[in-house]
């Protein structure tokens, strides 16, 4: 027998105790997905290591910067953002370093950061090579301060740091893969328990009768493993009390 729905009413107390009953698979298949996102994080994803170089902004070559010099150098740094990725700087560090990449590719890894209310610029590097990183961040720092001196007609920009080797990988984070991949185990698991549930139009109970089809119950037929079973208790009984 199937339900006649009058209303498309969704009842959350019934999909509360449906998730209920099935709270460990929903937890055992969070954590299958979790292995598996630590699994392929480890052996299947590339690890990434950063490099990072600073360069100070001056914008003459003083011993003393007057106020009106501060500012200027603070206003130069948005100028050289630019610059340091610009398309003659890079492809003359993927030339001199002889790399086996493409300028669009080589953008994608630099990031260019300007800590606030600063006239450093920190260069930053991704690279599945350590020590590729280290070096294509300092030839790039080394060939855009040269370059943005000799167009810009300033000072260049000095290197006060160079990049190190990484020997710590940046990325992919295993935790934060491990957790993302438990939370999509719980959600694929729970929305597919209650989209069964939504779904189920079968009668299971004497209340569903009244309640979905609007038949008021007036007798019950016992299920004949239950009475079976109540029979054989009242034997039990019955012998007992001999």
């Amino acid at each position: 027998m199937e339900r006649n729905f009058n209303n498309d009413e969704i009842d959350l107390r019934e999909i509360f105790f449906a998730i209920r009953r099935k709270f460990l698979v929903i937890v055992a298949t969070g954590l299958f997905f979790g292995c598996l996102a630590c699994v392929f994080t480890k052996f299947f994803m590339t690890p990434i290591y950063t490099s990072t170089s600073s360069m100070l902004v001056l914008p003459k070559e003083t011993t003393q910067a007057s106020p009106a010099d501060l500012q200027m150098g603070s206003q130069l740094t948005n100028d050289y953002r630019v610059l340091i990725t610009s398309r003659p700087v890079v492809e003359e560090v993927i030339e001199n370093l002889n790399l086996d990449t493409d300028y669009k590719t080589l953008v994608g890894s630099v990031t260019v950061d300007n800590p606030s209310d600063t006239r450093i610029l920190n260069v930053t590097v991704q690279n599945p090579d350590p020590q590729l990183a280290a070096e294509i961040v300092n030839e790039l720092s080394s060939v855009a301060s040269g370059f943005i001196g000799d167009k810009m007609e300033v000072t260049p920009p000095k290197i006060i740091q160079e990049g190190e080797i990484p020997t710590v990988k940046t990325g992919p984070s295993m935790i934060k893969n491990t957790l993302l991949g438990i939370l999509i185990g719980f959600l694929i698991s729970g929305g597919i328990v209650v989209l069964m549930t939504i779904m189920d139009d079968t009668i299971k109970c004497e209340e569903d009768i009244e309640k979905y089809l609007g038949i008021p119950m007036l007798a019950s037929v016992p299920d004949r493993k239950d009475y079976i079973a109540t029979g054989k208790k009242n034997k039990k009984k019955k012998r007992k009390r001999k």
